[in-house]
């Protein structure tokens, strides 16, 4: 698959080869919290208004919780009044999969990490200019990197089983 990183500078580059990150569920439970788990690897959702991102206005890119792939940046979030973190794009369309989603009766787009599958919430077509998405997201499926810190994704990213 190919998808975008960040260099030891803090510049996003690409698209480059990556192998998909797999690990086995006892693996993934032994590297995330339970609501970690339950969110990136088993579709949950956290309640809404209580994800610890959702008020997040530091400067810096949200990554995979499980794998560190960068997914969205600070520049993208908007406030939704949903109850999740909502972007406008992720940080780059290599990253992001989508599915289709039919749970609880409805039909929904799921988005997904690229790279390792991690559940992150879902994309609708309510979100502002310039692309009219909102791709809302579980705080638990992320985590944030603060823009000067951006580098150490680089080496993540080159051993994301290290994870």
């Amino acid at each position: 698959m190919k998808i975008r990183v960040y260099n030891e500078k803090g510049e996003l580059t690409g698209p480059v080869e990556s192998a998909p990150v797999v690990k086995s569920d006892a693996e993934w439970q032994r590297r995330l919290t339970p609501k970690q788990y339950e969110v990136a690897r088993g579709k949950g959702t956290e309640p809404a208004f209580c994800g610890l991102l959702l008020d997040n206005k530091l400067d810096g890119v949200y990554a995979c919780v499980c794998c560190a792939l960068p997914l969205f940046s600070s520049d993208s979030k908007f406030h939704s009044g949903t109850g999740w973190p909502s972007f406008f794009q992720p940080v780059a369309a290599e990253n992001i999969v989508t599915e289709e989603d039919r749970s609880y009766g409805m039909r929904r787009t799921e988005i997904l990490c690229a790279r390792c599958a991690a559940h992150l919430g879902h994309v609708f077509e309510d979100g502002p200019r310039p692309t009219g998405l909102r791709f809302c997201v579980n705080s638990e499926s992320l985590v944030f990197v603060g823009r000067k810190d951006v580098a150490t994704l680089a080496d993540a990213a080159a051993a994301p089983g290290r994870r």
